[in-house]
């Protein structure tokens, strides 16, 4: 009786695995959310278009003023008369793009000095060269040499602490080359990422949501530093957690995240990180070269936001439009510092990744990167805000999900499980038969001989 039940088990767990297989749904031919790419980023204000229509010889750059209005600096009359006739306020200056790429060029041609940085400051009209307290006097002075030799607008400057990686996100995670922040979710239609600092760890490196190394998150498998500094993180189950589309903030809070784009000089922003929470700051200058003591990294975003270590690769956000992850810089959210971003477009390039935005609030798809919320393109700084405000859950998927998952009839664990009891029930079964007539022989030899 029990080996015929036994047998019964196997077909039965056959059959259910058969019927699981039958109904498991295709892989469908889209991701299950809203994507956002750098090809689908919220349209540039008018301060990028006139630069771009009148080009690098006539334009120093533009930045949103105080009171929002945009602002372009260019070289000679007629540009400004186009700036003016497109809504914009125009600033005549006397040196243009082209020259702040020639002096860009040219420092980036010296001998490189860890503790150093350059930038150009559109608002000043100069290229500022700054240093840190780990400089010395002698490679201080054999920079300032390369600088007076491309002309009187490189302006030096000294700075307080020193310029590093904030290794030590929202969200922390932690591996054993030390801890950082969570940036964004990204995917490439298939599996789901995390997108965060490249200075994070090597290709390869392992990471938990917790420090006893039970909670894996998933293993570095893409990484651009020094150059550039983002890395990927692929999740250890192939897919992100609840609300991918959803950075924390801090205390449970999160913002949604609506779309991608890149930030303009003057804008609000805010950026999250596991050490230091929610900061906010403005955005003080675009394609920032910083000589960090592990390599140099270009195309940097600058801010005067703080951040401290174990921010890094944490989120930068305006409006719910995603920015950029946390670099390093200098100082500490105490006596304030100056933080540098990665440029978010630019590593879903390089990546080939899409951004995971969250729905709309009434449930609907989010499209693919919000309108600008004003015609400048940005909110005007006094008004900007992170973007709106959702709960936070864990960074892992909901184990339930898996046990749900193997309870539902429709897959093929519960079937598996019938065969696998059932076969051993059958090797039981031949075994309880075979000591039975073991024994019933032992008694008859004995009867049969003494």
């Amino acid at each position: 009786m029990t080996r015929l039940a036994a047998v019964g088990g196997l077909l039965l767990g056959a059959t259910m695995v058969t019927r699981a297989v039958a109904s498991e749904p295709g892989t469908p031919d889209a991701v299950p959310f809203s994507t956002a790419s750098p090809a689908d980023k919220a349209a540039a204000g008018p301060g990028a278009a006139l630069v771009q229509r009148l080009g690098t010889s006539r334009t120093a750059g533009s930045w949103i003023g105080s009171d929002g209005r945009t602002v372009v600096a260019v070289t000679d009359e007629d540009a400004a008369a186009e700036v003016r006739a497109a809504g914009a306020e125009p600033k005549m200056v006397r040196h243009s793009m082209d020259d702040f790429d020639s002096a860009t060029r040219t420092l980036s041609s010296a001998r490189r000095v860890p503790g150093t940085a350059w930038l150009k400051d559109y608002r000043t009209n100069q290229v500022v060269v700054r240093g840190d307290t780990t400089v010395t006097a002698d490679d201080w002075s054999a920079l300032t040499d390369v600088a007076d030799g491309i002309g009187d607008f490189v302006r030096m400057e000294r700075v307080r602490g020193a310029f590093t990686t904030r290794l030590n996100g929202a969200l922390p995670i932690l591996s054993t080359a030390g801890r950082c922040s969570a940036g964004f979710n990204v995917t490439d239609g298939e599996k789901d990422f995390i997108l965060t600092a490249g200075h994070c760890g090597p290709q390869g490196s392992v990471w938990f949501a917790d420090n006893g190394g039970r909670q894996a998150v998933g293993t570095t498998v893409g990484r651009s530093f020094p150059g550039d500094d983002y890395s990927l993180i692929a999740y250890a189950g192939g897919t992100a957690g609840a609300d991918p589309g959803v950075v924390a903030v801090g205390g449970g809070k999160g913002v949604r995240i609506t779309g991608v784009a890149d930030p303009t000089v003057g804008q609000r922003i805010f950026r999250s990180g596991s050490t230091s929470g929610l900061r906010d700051g403005e955005v003080t200058a675009l394609d920032v070269t910083v000589n960090y003591p592990e390599g140099t990294v270009g195309g940097l975003i600058e801010s005067d936001v703080c951040a401290e270590p174990g921010d890094s690769g944490g989120p930068m956000f305006s409006e719910g439009v995603a920015l950029g992850v946390t670099s390093g810089g200098s100082g500490d959210c105490r006596a304030g510092g100056t933080t540098y971003f990665q440029p978010l477009t630019k590593a879903l390039t390089d990546l080939d990744v899409r951004l995971i935005v969250a729905p709309q609030e009434g449930g609907g798809a989010a499209d693919p990167s919000p309108a600008p919320s004003q015609a400048q393109g940005v909110a005007a700084p006094d008004s900007a805000s992170p973007g709106s405000s959702a709960p936070v859950r864990d960074i892992l998927p909901d184990p339930s999900t898996l046990l749900s998952r193997l309870a539902d009839p429709r897959n093929v664990g519960p079937g598996l499980l019938v065969m696998g009891g059932s076969l051993v029930a059958l090797v039981a079964s031949r075994w309880i038969r075979a000591e039975q007539d073991r024994k019933a022989y032992r008694r008859q030899y004995s009867a049969m001989w003494g």
